[in-house]
């Protein structure tokens, strides 16, 4: 498992700072996230959204990512789990904005995630409702001359080995303003629907990441199994961009329900 402690980067946070009070639900290092971005009729994800949001687009196209990454020195209220702060995760997800008090806030919905351990899932069930699954994962990380060269995250569903691989083009970079890449990773809240039908925001903070434009990115994957027909046609066309983001320390705050 690659989960060495991550160089911070920059000291301006992403996210305005809330009171001093407000401590974190789970701190984390989110590392080395291979982000395969799907363009998808809107029509499609409708059913998803959750009460209060609306799907959020960019130059007029909406998108569902498939996104792999390493979920590190995990905490939940300070606290370490043994045997649970360091394990893959790969999710589905598609994104959505509220208006609030504030102004606009861009979330993502998860459609589904994919952890390899029975206890972390339970756990964002209850708390979040957020839809977990556990399964068999691995992941395979080549470093070259100081820089990540590939990274796969495979999972196993069905009797199959499903995965993501990606083999970036060079160093990471500094986002650009307006593009594809930052309307993607430009999210800091979540939500979902719970079991009543209300919606839940948390919020989650880290830096602006950098960002390495793929040269070849690949998923395989039993699509109609494990997220259902309605994804089947995007996911199984070529990614609208791909990308590897480097990832940072996280921090993800309790959740509210909203009006």
């Amino acid at each position: 498992m690659q989960c060495k402690r991550a160089e911070p980067i920059g000291n301006v946070m992403a996210t305005p700072l809330k009171p001093a009070e407000e401590k974190p639900f789970l701190t984390a290092e989110w590392k080395h996230l291979a982000m395969l971005n799907f363009e998808i009729e809107p029509s499609l994800l409708r059913s998803f959204v959750p009460a209060g949001t609306e799907l959020d687009s960019w130059n007029g196209r909406t998108f569902v990512s498939m996104v792999g990454f390493l979920f590190c020195q995990t905490r939940v209220f300070g606290w370490p789990i043994p045997f649970h702060r360091n394990f893959e995760e790969v999710n589905l997800r598609f994104y959505v904005r509220r208006k609030a008090s504030d102004g606009w806030r861009r979330g993502v919905v998860f459609i589904k995630e994919i952890v390899p351990r029975a206890a972390i899932a339970l756990v964002a069930r209850q708390v979040y409702n957020e839809p977990y699954r556990a399964l068999p994962m691995s992941h395979h990380l080549e470093v070259s001359a100081g820089r990540v060269a590939s990274v796969e995250y495979a999972w196993r569903h069905a009797g199959n080995q499903d995965f993501i691989r990606l083999n970036p083009k060079g160093p990471p970079e500094p986002l650009s303003e307006g593009s594809e890449a930052e309307f993607i990773t430009e999210h800091y809240w979540g939500y979902n629907r719970q079991r009543d039908g209300s919606t839940l925001e948390y919020r989650v903070e880290h830096p602006r990441w950098r960002v390495s434009e793929a040269a070849e990115a690949r998923l395989e994957c039993g699509v109609e199994g494990l997220y259902g027909r309605a994804f089947l046609e995007s996911l199984t066309g070529r990614p609208s961009s791909a990308f590897l983001a480097e990832g940072s320390a996280v921090k993800v705050f309790p959740g509210m329900r909203v009006a």
